[in-house]
């Protein structure tokens, strides 16, 4: 199913069905080479949060296409050892990274606010999810890193899915956890920093603390994700 219009292309059920079919047999790396069989690099939008163990993905796609361009959400909060990470990663591979954010009025309200304590869902809409609108209808397929061990709302996801009126593609979406600390080993792929200091789940620095898992994401809050993958 090569992709040829320029303009988005909308999906139908049996599409999506037949491209889960045929990716559910592939392994991660074959998975993101198929995609550029399937789909031209122009309709393709990766973004990464830098996070935890992003070197996975990150890795795979610039040995298989070096040239894409990969999307960094800047929230503004980000830890330091995130945005030391994101450099040590893209030095390492020779990503394509840009950075998009929230417009300075907007972040300036949520910092004077701290909107992160008495809104959080407005708070990530603001910083995470209104920012990658802007540039999300410029594309057929949007990559991420999601795995369904992650959280209960990941776990009822497939490889491709609709949402939000762009393809999402989940390459390493049932790719074990014992599976990944093993592959991450195996190919020496540096780890974020805050790991070894019980950090799992890495997002902004005032909503998250140590825990397993995303237990330690929006904690004390019943949140689990930030609205980007909803």
């Amino acid at each position: 199913m090569k992709v040829t219009e320029v303009s988005k292309k909308i999906f139908s059920q049996e599409e999506i069905k037949a491209l889960n079919k045929k990716y559910h047999t592939l392994s991660v790396e074959e998975r993101v080479r198929q995609l550029y069989e399937d789909f031209e690099d122009k309709e393709v939008m990766l973004t990464s949060s830098f996070a935890a163990t992003s070197a996975l993905l990150l890795s795979i796609f610039s040995g298989i296409n070096p040239n894409q361009k990969i999307y960094f959400i800047d929230t503004g909060y980000h830890f330091e050892e995130t945005l030391a990470y994101k450099q040590k990663l893209t030095e390492l591979y020779g990503l394509n990274v840009e950075s998009v954010g929230a417009g300075k009025e907007d972040h300036e309200f949520t910092t004077k606010n701290q909107t992160w304590k008495s809104d959080p869902e407005l708070c990530c809409s603001i910083n995470k999810v209104k920012p990658l609108e802007v540039i999300k209808s410029r594309f057929s397929v949007w990559v991420s890193g999601l795995m369904w061990w992650q959280s209960d709302h990941r776990a009822t996801l497939d490889i491709f899915e609709e949402r939000g009126g762009i393809l999402k593609f989940y390459p390493l979406l049932d790719v074990s956890e014992e599976d990944r600390d093993k592959y991450i080993k195996e190919h020496d792929y540096p780890f974020h920093p805050l790991i070894a200091k019980g950090y799992h789940s890495i997002g902004c620095k005032h909503c998250t603390v140590p825990g397993d898992d995303r237990s330690g994401r929006w904690n004390n809050s019943p949140k689990t994700e930030c609205g980007l993958h909803l």
